[in-house]
């Protein structure tokens, strides 16, 4: 009998192989057994039905990535219930208000929880209490719910371009759908698949249960800017990692600075963004894993809906990487604005049918409606992605854009105009705008904002302290990555032929000159003695190296030894990138949390000249 819920395929590599890895955590030297996750699930199980959770509740889960938050996503499925995971990043105010919009009356956190995760009585609503995962068997039965493949299994909450984020319910079927017969990555018994991902974003999808349903061990990994690069890569071959799925931010990031890190990897899944073919090339041309994939999927379709193998064969001719063919019992179309299949070679949007396709957005009937529709030819139920595409003479999709202004950055996607509208509210300004600028890893987000009116009467801040106090105000709703990393403040808003505001000319404002840099200090006269080795002194030639790898990475015709590297569009891709070449070029090691809190350029020079050669060793 074919098994119709997630836990019910998990079940089965428990019976064949109860005493094979199913979690490994490098990091805290600890793994478990598939035995041993199924028991520590069932604890759970029991103590959530005990606290009154049923089949087909949310339950939110406030935890990092670990071994605990796997044995918690596993036990609320063997309740019955679907889990919310919440992002680490996002504001405790958002939080709060995902899980107010859960109904849940709790919230599972990992055993000695810290930060935030510990301290949720300050910010979560009323009537949902905490309960640290169980350690130990509670003594209480364990429910066996009758499986249902329409149930939910999972909430994941994305921007809204209504201002509000938006959940996306996923049912059972849709998480089998991906992880079962996967053509774009087969996991088998015994395989490692690693796990970097944030909880809270459907990569985790992919990671845990197409691992957990092949009978293969789930690695908790570090993200590529929590480590070194020779460090992350080292790590990577020593814990024999077969299969991964990296943002495509991230893979850009590794494809420039250590093309051949994914030499003794099986299988690396690339996806988020539109994939750079030079970075492709790069990677191609050095040690490329077994095989590169380009997957493609909005949330609504259960993290990938198309994929594309990257080879030198495949890439021929092309100068745009597609996204590729359907993904196992998944159909593709490309529609015009009747819901008509546009011919091959014609521009049509994307829409995705097959059982990855989500039920829907949480207690959101019509926003679902417009988006989940019934195909008018073949009555099946579909997806509107709001992506714009062509199909290639190969059968291949390529995409060009998008119908609305939903954006990739860093692998998160983000509605403009939820920031726009955020931004609003704030009674700071008449008018906000806010474009992504830039590509790959230097893509960074860009506010322009017409001062409220009254400003000067509020006691607002001025012209000055705008950008600051604006992005203080977002901070209390919206995640870091969601933050404007420049605001250009507005005398008026420029309008075009239509009336309606002008957003090729706001970009245009982009285009002023940058700063001059500094210029060299004049040398000695003749007469004069050596110089005193000052600080000042050592730091020079350490202060031109680093701007000339800032103006490198961040693309920038010059860079101002007081300029703030947040401030420029940095973030911490970037920051891992320069952290990598200091390494390279100046023999010193930092870290990228040095780079992205430091003051100034001149600040982090000096702390590079104090750093001693021996650190680098």
């Amino acid at each position: 009998m074919a098994a119709v819920s997630v836990h019910e395929v998990v079940a089965r590599w428990v019976e064949r192989q109860p005493e094979a890895c199913a979690v490994r955590d490098p990091a805290e030297g600890r793994s478990l057994s598939y035995r041993e996750l199924w028991q520590r699930a069932g604890w759970l199980a029991a103590e959530l039905a005990h606290r009154g959770v049923r089949p087909g509740d949310l339950v939110p889960v406030a935890q990092d990535r670990s071994a605990d938050l796997i044995v918690t996503f596993l036990g609320i499925l063997r309740c019955g219930a679907a889990y919310l995971p919440l992002d680490g990043l996002a504001p405790t105010t958002r939080l709060a208000d995902i899980v107010g919009e859960s109904g849940s009356g709790v919230i599972v956190r990992a055993p000695g929880a810290a930060g935030r995760w510990a301290d949720l009585a300050s910010w979560l609503p009323a009537g949902v209490e905490p309960l640290d995962l169980p350690e130990r068997d509670p003594g209480r039965p364990v429910p066996e719910p009758a499986g249902d493949r329409d149930a939910p299994a999972y909430v994941n909450f994305t921007s809204g371009s209504t201002g509000r984020p938006k959940g996306v319910v996923v049912p059972h079927r849709a998480v089998l759908r991906l992880a079962l017969g996967a053509l774009f990555c087969s996991v088998e018994q015994g395989d490692r698949v690693a796990s970097s991902a944030n909880p809270a974003f459907d990569a985790t999808t992919f990671e845990l249960w197409n691992a957990l349903c092949g009978g293969a061990t789930v690695v908790v990994f570090p993200s590529v800017t929590e480590l070194a690069m020779d460090e992350w890569t080292a790590l990577l071959r020593a814990e024999r990692i077969d299969h991964m799925f990296l943002t495509t931010s991230l893979f850009h990031t590794v494809a420039r600075e250590s093309a051949d890190a994914f030499a003794t990897v099986g299988t690396v899944v690339v996806g988020g963004e539109q994939l750079e073919l030079g970075a492709v090339r790069r990677v191609l041309a050095a040690t490329p894993p077994g095989r590169l994939v380009n997957g493609y999927g909005p949330t609504e379709t259960t993290t990938f809906a198309a994929y594309f193998d990257c080879t030198d064969a495949s890439l021929a001719g092309l100068d745009r990487v597609p996204v590729g063919l359907p993904l196992q019992e998944t159909s593709l179309h490309l529609l015009d604005a009747e819901l008509n299949e546009v011919p091959a070679g014609e521009t049509g949007e994307l829409c995705v049918g097959g059982p990855g396709v989500a039920l829907g957005y949480l207690a959101r009937p019509e926003l679902t409606a417009e988006r989940f529709i019934t195909h008018p030819a073949t009555g099946e139920r579909i997806y509107r992605t709001g992506d714009t595409g062509r199909l290639l003479p190969g059968g291949a999709v390529e995409l060009f854009g998008r119908t609305d202004r939903q954006v990739k950055l860093r692998g998160f996607r983000i509605e403009l105009e939820e920031i726009e509208r955020t931004a609003m509210a704030c009674g700071l300004a008449d008018s906000a705008f806010v474009e992504k600028v830039g590509e790959g890893p230097a893509a960074s987000l860009v506010g322009f904002v017409l001062p409220a009116a009254d400003s000067a009467a509020s006691g607002a801040p001025d012209r000055a302290e705008l950008p600051a106090a604006l992005n203080r105000r977002l901070a209390e709703t919206l995640p870091s990555y969601m933050l404007p990393a420049r605001w250009l403040v507005l005398d008026r808003v420029p309008f075009g032929s239509t009336g309606k505001a002008d957003r090729t000319q706001l970009l245009r404002m982009l285009e002023a000159p940058a700063p001059a840099p500094a210029a060299p200090a004049a040398p000695p006269a003749p007469d004069a003695g050596p110089p005193s080795a000052t600080p000042e002194a050592e730091a020079a030639p350490v202060l031109a190296a680093l701007q000339e790898i800032w103006q490198d990475v961040l693309g920038l015709p010059a860079v101002d030894p007081d300029a703030n590297f947040i401030d420029l569009g940095g973030n911490s891709i970037l920051a891992m990138q320069i952290a990598t070449r200091v390494r390279q070029r100046l023999d010193i090691r930092i870290d990228a949390g040095a780079v992205l809190l430091t003051d100034s350029l001149d600040e982090l020079a000096a702390h590079v000249a104090s750093t001693p050669l021996a650190a680098a060793s």
